[in-house]
């Protein structure tokens, strides 16, 4: 049998199914999560070329040389199945963080292990204790998974309410997550009430600190979350290589966490989830101090910029711990859309609750001044 494809042109629509198939109910009420479109789509559609995107949270210098250049080497082994058990990267990353290899488990991004954290400590009717607004896949996982979202709004500063959530807590929570920075808002819990909070919190109750963009954080006031691992307690904190370290587009992240924990997770964890680029990719970048500290101090000097042009054009900044932060431009949606018209892509928030405000991420100088330069034509 012949093996070549045959092009027939236009797609072909696929017939209706002819009756309906039983789903989950918390599956069919469950919105998914809005996917943006690629940037050369959008260009094709609005007529416009250049865009620049600020809207993701992506590293703005891109991936290490480093990174690119252990992407290459393993090229010539794609045909073998990636290291199931992330053996190199476990022992450096074991040695940066100064823990052992068995506290460490890594997923197809962190969002992974999120889902996994659900599958392996959750069940139907399980209560999940977050703030509100933070990370959207938080309440999108628990939906799916049967469980309950129990979400407290942030306080007046945009932080977590730590007081409040810890009062959320009752015997059906088995977690509570904490996004630190937190996104959208940037803004940080810091140690002393964390600490508090701690103290207060059951100790069958799983703590999650997702620290996807801890690296950008300069506050002396930050917890050292992974102290209380050290210690023993149900806490797990989160991070990436996506953002400080450029490899968004590899999807490859990791949790520190009591070797226990990390065991029960490893029995329900799929045996290749890490594909074997994203393993070469994120060891060559831990190895990359100088693309580490080029990229934390790009984004010091450029939200130092924005922010004060922002406040000299009589804006209100949520101040953020993050490569991101949120603006009170009044209108939101309308801001995104006339700035979208001109090439430059940021994120409205009306889907958090917060239609006055827009979400930008820190770009490089050149994006940065273009970013001010076309809101300030949008805002007159």
């Amino acid at each position: 049998m012949s093996t070549e494809l045959i092009k027939t042109g236009s797609p072909i629509k696929v017939t209706p199914l002819k009756s309906k198939i039983a789903v989950t109910g918390s599956i069919e009420s469950l919105v998914p999560y809005p996917p943006g479109k690629p940037i050369e789509e959008l260009e094709r559609e609005l007529g416009i070329t250049g865009s620049i995107k600020l809207a993701s949270n992506e590293n703005p210098l891109g991936p290490s040389k480093k990174a690119v250049s252990a992407i290459e080497r393993a090229l010539t082994t794609l045909h073998r199945y990636p290291d199931g058990s992330n053996f190199y990267l476990k022992e450096r990353l074991s040695e940066v963080l100064s823990i052992e290899p068995g506290a460490l488990i890594f997923g197809n991004g962190s969002n992974e292990i999120i889902e996994l954290l659900f599958r392996t400590f959750c069940e139907k009717g399980s209560e999940i204790v977050m703030g509100e607004p933070s990370f959207a896949v938080y309440p999108i996982i628990s939906q799916a998974s049967g469980a309950v979202a129990i979400k407290v709004p942030l306080d007046a500063d945009f932080r977590h309410d730590l007081n409040a959530m810890a009062e959320a807590i009752t015997d059906k929570t088995r977690i509570v997550f904490i996004a630190n920075p937190n996104n959208p808002t940037g803004t940080i819990v810091e140690a002393g009430a964390f600490d508090s909070f701690m103290s207060r919190v059951p100790d069958n109750v799983i703590v999650v600190m997702d620290e996807a963009y801890a690296e950008f954080v300069s506050s002396s006031e930050y917890p050292q979350s992974i102290e209380y691992v050290r210690a023993g307690a149900p806490v797990v904190v989160l991070r990436t290589f996506s953002k400080v370290y450029g490899l968004a587009g590899l999807r490859v992240g990791y949790g520190v966490a009591n070797p226990e924990l990390v065991g029960y997770m490893d029995r329900v964890r799929q045996p290749f989830n890490v594909n074997a680029l994203a393993q070469a990719a994120a060891l060559g970048a831990l190895n990359d101090e100088e693309h580490l500290r080029a990229t934390i101090g790009n984004n010091k000097t450029g939200y130092d910029y924005l922010t004060g042009e922002l406040v000299n054009l009589g804006l209100a900044v949520v101040p953020s711990e993050a490569n991101f932060f949120m603006v009170k431009v009044g209108d939101g949606k309308r801001v995104y859309t006339e700035l979208l018209k001109t090439g430059v892509i940021v994120r409205p928030m009306a889907s958090y609750g917060l239609g006055e405000y827009i979400r930008v991420t820190v770009g490089t100088p050149k994006e940065n001044e273009r970013f001010i330069e076309m809101l300030k034509q949008v805002i007159n």
